[in-house]
């Protein structure tokens, strides 16, 4: 990921909670929510959650996969991850937070269960290597979760981009101070690929043996999920260590 874009992300951390919750009226905890149940997550799973951010969906499924299980949050920006274990510790949902490149993550193959990252791949650099790594780091049969920005159709559609290319930019700048990141967002949520075309990304990346998608809220976001296909002998790589 550029320099630039980590720069954007740390320069927003510290009022990135609160200003998503008025964007968005809180409603992203309701889609990280879905996220978590789609994944099938239950009581001892292994889940890799990357560009964790503040650490909201890797509660989420800590929470889900109880004492038992384990629950590793990585970004590549470190200042977002900062309020993470204060929140981590205050609900007493203990979660590991480190920090790692979703394209090349430090992690053995197939030593999770459950990979996700929310309204972060369409930040890196080649997501479809994102899908490959993400992919790589889980079980056979296990599931990779994707929540991103979709882009709703219609009339709604057109309120829609109405409030993400207006409001979003000025309500976030007042909140944050930083208004050339919340123009940045908007603008990338409405040029990344959707749906299908994002299902096309999925194929591309040759791990998945099922795949599907379910648009919430009306298409504001979406939830793509895929089941890992059975490896080809001598696929992958066995690097890196499992934080924890």
């Amino acid at each position: 990921m550029s320099e630039q874009v980590r720069t954007m992300f740390a320069e927003i951390a510290p009022s990135y909670d609160r200003t998503n919750s008025v964007l968005s009226m809180g409603i992203h905890h309701l889609w990280r929510r879905r996220a978590v149940a789609a994944s099938g997550a239950k009581p001892g799973d292994a889940v890799l959650d990357c560009a964790t951010g503040t650490g909201d969906l890797a509660l989420g499924f800590k929470a889900a996969v109880g004492e038992s299980g384990r629950v590793v949050g990585t970004d590549f920006c470190a200042e977002m991850m900062e309020s993470g274990p204060a929140k981590s510790a205050a609900r007493g949902l203990p979660v590991i937070f480190e920090v790692a490149d979703a394209m090349a993550l430090p992690y053995p193959t197939a030593s999770f269960d459950i990979a996700s990252i929310s309204f972060g791949i369409r930040n890196v650099d080649d997501p479809v290597q994102c899908l490959r790594e993400m992919g790589r780091v889980v079980r056979p049969g296990g599931r990779v979760v994707v929540l991103e920005f979709g882009q709703p159709s219609g009339l709604f559609g057109a309120i829609y981009r109405w409030y993400s290319s207006v409001v979003i930019p000025f309500v976030g700048g007042l909140l944050s101070g930083q208004r050339a990141a919340y123009d940045y967002l908007p603008r990338t949520s409405a040029a990344f690929p959707a749906e299908d075309r994002f299902v096309g990304l999925m194929e591309q990346s040759g791990v998945f043996s099922e795949m599907r998608y379910e648009r919430l809220t009306l298409g504001i976001a979406v939830l793509y999920v895929g089941r890992v296909g059975v490896r080809k002998i001598g696929e992958g790589s066995e690097t890196g260590q499992v934080g924890g």
